[in-house]
């Protein structure tokens, strides 16, 4: 099991992420617009830098949803390796045998 102040610390930042999404995007979109002026450009780049560090999106760590675990993380299943094993051998995912040879 991981800290949790880290697994707390990471659902802060999922929370800011999603939170200030569109504001980013808009942002985002006006600073690499390059038909508009160089003033414009340099204000949305001000008020991006502006907004909290951790509400950008590469901030948010991949962690595991059971056990908090932030390495070896299977993106579509939000599952770390080592709690997809214990799952898999308990039966509890559809289609998922123990190999043995």
């Amino acid at each position: 099991m991981a800290k949790l102040s880290a697994i707390n610390k990471n659902n802060k930042r999922i929370k800011l992420s999603n939170k200030f999404y569109k504001r980013r995007l808009k942002l985002k979109k006006i600073v690499m617009n390059k038909k508009l002026s160089l003033e414009e450009r340099f204000k949305a780049q001000q008020k991006l830098s502006k907004l909290p560090r951790n509400s950008a999106k590469v901030r948010v760590m991949n962690r595991c949803q059971i056990t908090g675990r932030p390495h070896g993380v299977y993106r579509k299943l939000k599952i770390s390796r080592i709690a997809l094993r214990k799952l898999g051998l308990e039966g509890k995912i559809p289609g998922m045998v123990k190999s043995s040879w």
